[in-house]
């Protein structure tokens, strides 16, 4: 029986396009998947599935098959497109926004803002999903590692996260997961670049306890809020209700605990979860 390729479609998203591309420069290299992966150190069903869309193409393969093929950046620039479609479409905009923000405001009620998570950590917190798959997850952890690397880099946002006493206090995963989160958090409570802040269980109610908050401020001026519920999120463009989102986490700030005594917080509950 003579084997015929799955038909592709490649401008259903940049992932099929991706997908497509390698099934392209592939076959007129004249190279079959199981030569491909000897090449680029992978797997012939990982390849396979890469070019169906039906997976998330790793993050060390695009630069890896750029070398293959002698295209630059191609796969690296429609890998850096591919991997903003993990999100729900809502969040798409939201990311373009904090890709080229100054500024990072934060605050999470019940978990760490994801810029401030750990691999594993992540990995926890998305395993909750019970609609997502072992495979979703890993995507979205490496989504969520990829969106870090920005913090590395000259372009590095600043970063403001106040985050509630109840995130250091609830064991997300085993206690080797929650000290090297809380080890890790500790060490950016207070950077040229970033400043933690814990609201103490002491304070009580505020108007932001049933979700999850990010300002966003822009270069240009602009500012944005993105408002994070259970299963949605809200993004706010519109500068009066942008300004009424910053008015609430001002008071936060204000009540909060300062970054003296919220590192000691932390770690305290570190101690808490010594392996």
């Amino acid at each position: 029986m003579t084997f015929t390729p799955q038909a592709l479609t490649p401008y259903l998203s940049a992932r099929h396009y991706f997908g497509s591309e390698q099934r392209r420069h592939r076959e007129r290299a004249g190279l079959s998947l199981v030569q491909l992966a000897e090449i680029v150190n992978s797997s012939k069903s990982t390849l396979a599935r890469i070019e169906t869309a039906d997976l998330m193409p790793p993050p060390d393969i695009p630069s890896r098959l750029d070398v293959a093929f002698g295209t630059d950046d191609r796969f690296h620039g429609l890998y850096e497109l591919a991997r903003r479609e993990i999100h729900p479409d809502q969040y798409k905009r939201y990311m373009d926004f904090e890709a080229r923000s100054e500024v990072i405001e934060q605050y999470g009620a019940q978990a760490l803002p994801g810029l401030f998570q750990t691999e594993e950590y992540a990995r926890t917190f998305l395993r909750c999903q019970e609609d997502l798959t072992c495979e979703q997850v890993e995507e979205r952890v490496t989504a969520r590692m990829s969106r870090q690397e920005r913090q590395h880099s000259q372009s590095a946002p600043f970063r403001w996260a106040i985050i509630d006493e109840s995130v250091l206090r609830r064991q997300m995963g085993s206690r080797a997961c929650m000290h090297e989160q809380l080890a890790s958090l500790l060490e950016q409570v207070d950077t040229p670049n970033s400043k933690v802040q814990v609201m103490p269980f002491s304070t009580g109610l505020h108007s932001l306890l049933g979700g999850a908050l990010t300002l966003l401020a822009l270069s240009d001026g602009t500012s944005v809020a993105y408002e994070e519920g259970i299963a949605a999120g809200h993004l706010y463009e519109d500068p009066a209700v942008v300004k009424k989102w910053r008015r609430q986490y001002e008071v936060l700030r204000a009540n909060s605990s300062s970054l003296a005594e919220s590192a000691e917080l932390i770690r305290t509950a570190m101690e808490g979860y010594r392996p």
